[in-house]
């Protein structure tokens, strides 16, 4: 399972991009979380994975996608 927890609505068009590449490339449905205050954090089974708090921007383009695939590789 994937979240996207994205608090900004200008987020939305990148995490619904996000949510369709992840949907084609892994075949999972993403949760989009509404809200705000600015974050865009992304967990893959209860796990966060990516932060754009802690990194200070939102996620390049596959790196989510990298991440996903590293983890599944150590399964």
């Amino acid at each position: 399972r994937v979240t996207i927890d994205l608090r900004f609505l200008n987020y939305l068009p990148r995490a619904a991009g996000l949510a369709a590449d992840l949907q084609r490339e892994f075949g999972v449905e993403c949760e989009l979380i509404r809200g705000s205050g600015g974050i865009f954090d992304v967990k893959a089974d209860g796990k966060l994975i990516f932060s754009k708090h802690e990194r200070g921007r939102c996620p390049d383009a596959g790196e989510v996608e990298g991440v996903i695939r590293e983890l599944r590789a150590r399964a």
